[in-house]
């Protein structure tokens, strides 16, 4: 597999989960704007990926089959529209953003109906032999979009960067990287390009080197963009473990006093088939089961206060106690104190206490 083919490998494994994601976030949050130019960006990428391959394997300034190099770059515009879009739906008042996406959509229009009135004069031979004149224009007027579209998108990512809550200013400077090496890789097309069209001969490493730029680039576009949503989700995954480890190491403490204290249950309601697994059903039976485990405690402690020893000892005791009905001795007493009131440092106070009393 040589190296252009394992990077188209490496942008397709890349691109088309990113897109599943999006639109995921995009069907949580319809009417985000911002999201749907984020999407739709994503969408164009996906759509010219196969019109690119079906166009062949060519490099500029050879041509492909033209009708789906035509919609291959047709798609591949929009996906700079739609990121001009999304910095000016992000960045300024939403009357003010629409009526900056109506000036940029001029140069879009242009460059798309320059590229289809080639396509429409092309003659019907093979592309070898098409004219050099209309290949030449074909590729200048999608490139020359293309390259100010990107350097436009490289300024607008770092500028908002530098407002940007810390993920996404992560996202977006990886994302301007990517601006960086499209703009760069996009200005040798434009060379390579003008020097085919003047009959010059084109080394075969300048060519080569537009699609080390050009690759790269799509690649760290998509990771930047969709950066932000992966990484909260895996912040969320890890927030997610840790309640369900923590839901299970409490189970020693729970079960000792949910028997003592059976009324105590917060829900009698038998949990879902995948309630266990999924991401509120693990988030509820963990506070649940906290939450249990306080009020069992509180409901003991006057019992513990009159006894001394360990704490895992005292509660063991005061349990027997509290079985045999005798009268409850005094005011409830703090058990496991956490230092600060946040429920996390209940649990771990709780789970320490558990752990004690599981060894």
């Amino acid at each position: 597999m040589n190296s252009k083919i394992t990077l188209i490998v490496v942008q397709g494994v890349i691109l088309f989960p990113a897109l599943l994601w999006k639109s995921y976030q995009l069907s949580r949050a319809p009417r985000d704007v911002a999201r749907w130019m984020v999407t739709a960006c994503l969408a164009c990428f996906a759509a010219a990926y196969p019109l690119g391959l079906l166009a062949g394997d060519v490099n500029q300034p050879y041509p492909g089959r033209i009708v789906p190099l035509l919609f291959q770059h047709i798609f591949l515009c929009g996906l700079v529209f739609s990121l001009a879009c999304f910095f000016l739906f992000s960045a300024l008042p939403a009357d003010r953003a629409r009526r900056r996406a109506r000036l940029e959509a001029v140069p879009l229009g242009a460059a798309i109906l320059v590229m289809a009135a080639v396509t429409v004069l092309m003659p019907d031979v093979p592309p070898a032999q098409y004219p050099r004149a209309g290949v030449s224009v074909f590729y200048l007027a999608a490139d020359l979009y293309l390259t100010y579209g990107i350097a436009s998108a490289c300024f607008f990512a770092r500028r908002y960067a530098r407002g940007a809550a810390p993920r996404l200013a992560r996202g977006l400077t990886v994302a301007s990287l990517g601006f960086a090496f499209g703009a760069v890789g996009g200005a040798t097309l434009i060379a390579v390009v003008l020097v085919h069209w003047a009959g010059a001969a084109i080394p075969s490493l300048l060519v080569q080197a537009t699609v080390f730029l050009v690759f790269p680039s799509a690649i760290l576009l998509v990771v930047g963009l969709s950066y932000p949503g992966v990484a909260t989700r895996l912040a969320a995954a890890r927030v997610w473990w840790q309640h369900l480890r923590t839901y299970h190491r409490l189970r020693p403490l729970w079960t000792t006093l949910h028997e003592a204290f059976p009324e105590d249950a917060l829900s009698r309601t038998p949990p879902g088939r995948w309630d266990a697994l999924s991401l509120l059903g693990v988030h509820r039976r963990y506070y649940r089961r906290v939450i249990e485990c306080r009020d069992g405690l509180v409901r003991i402690s006057p019992y513990v206060a009159r006894l001394e020893g360990p704490l895992p000892d005292r509660l063991t005791e005061a349990l027997r106690v509290h079985a045999r009905r005798e009268p409850v001795p005094e005011e409830p007493t703090p058990i496991a104190v956490p230092e600060s009131g946040s429920l996390d440092d209940d649990a771990r106070e709780l789970v320490a206490l558990s752990e004690s009393l599981a060894g």
